[in-house]
C-alpha cells in the first residue's frame, strides 16, 4: 500500500471500501428479466379486458333505426351516445363527444361550483393548444373565453352547438355508414348475444367509461 493511503485512518479506508462495494454492486444489477416485463404486460391486458367485459345494454334494431332518423335521437340515447363515441374513438376525434357530455353536464352543475368547472371545460376543450382541443373558430373561442367572466348555464351555449354541428354534419353521416352501426343493426339471431355482437358491445363499452352521464 503507498504511503498516502497508509497515512489515513483505518475508519477512512473502511468507508471508501464500502463506497467501492456498494458502486460495483449497483453497476452490475442485472435488468429486470424479459418474463417479468412479459408478465407485467399481460397484467396490463387483464385489467384493459376487465373493462372490455362490461356489459352495456342490449341495443336493438329499433333503437338503431331512431338513430338513423336523427343525430338528436342518437346523442341523446344512453347507447347511442356510447356507440357513436366509439366510432369516433376510431377516428381520434372523441374529444368532440366529450365536449359536448361534458357541456351537458356542466348545465346540471350548482351555481357554486359552476365557476371552476367552466374554467376547467375551458382549460380542457377549448383553449389553443389544449390538450382535447375541440375545432372552433376563434370568434366562437374567444365569446366563451369572456361568457367566463359572467358564467351561468348557458355560457358553453355557442362553442356546444358548433360541435355538435360539425359532429352532426361529418361524423354522424359516416357513423351511419361504418361497420360498426351496420352491425349493431342486425336483428339477433336467438335470445343469446352471438360472438359478433358480444364483440361490438365490448367495443362500445370500453369507451363509455370515459363518458361522464347527465342527468
Amino acid at each position: 500500500m503507498c504511503k498516502g493511503l497508509a497515512a489515513l485512518p483505518a475508519t477512512c479506508l473502511k468507508s471508501a471500501k464500502d463506497i467501492k462495494h456498494k458502486i460495483g454492486f449497483l453497476l452490475q444489477k442485472p435488468d429486470p428479466p424479459q418474463e417479468q416485463k412479459a408478465l407485467k404486460e399481460k397484467e396490463k391486458e387483464k385489467d384493459k379486458e376487465k373493462v372490455k367485459d362490461t356489459v352495456v345494454n342490449r341495443i336493438t334494431p329499433a333503437e338503431t333505426e331512431k338513430w338513423k332518423t336523427s343525430f338528436t335521437n342518437l346523442i341523446k340515447n344512453d347507447d347511442g351516445r356510447k356507440a357513436f363515441a366509439s366510432f369516433l374513438q376510431s377516428e381520434y376525434s372523441q374529444e368532440n363527444i366529450e365536449f359536448w357530455v361534458a357541456c351537458e353536464d356542466f348545465k346540471q352543475t350548482p351555481a357554486d361550483k359552476m365557476n371552476l368547472k367552466a374554467r376547467n371545460i375551458f382549460e380542457r376543450y377549448i383553449e389553443a393548444d389544449s390538450p382535447r382541443e375541440v375545432n372552433l373558430d376563434s370568434v366562437t373561442r374567444e365569446q366563451t373565453r369572456k361568457n367566463l367572466e359572467m358564467c351561468d348555464v348557458s355560457c358553453f351555449d355557442e362553442a356546444q352547438s358548433k360541435i355538435f354541428t360539425l359532429m352532426e354534419k361529418d361524423s354522424y353521416r359516416r357513423f351511419l355508414r361504418s361497420r360498426l352501426f351496420l352491425e349493431l343493426s342486425q336483428p339477433a339471431m336467438d335470445n343469446k348475444p352471438c360472438g359478433l355482437e358480444k364483440k361490438v358491445k365490448r367495443q362500445i363499452s370500453d369507451y363509455s367509461q370515459c363518458l361522464p352521464s347527465y342527468a
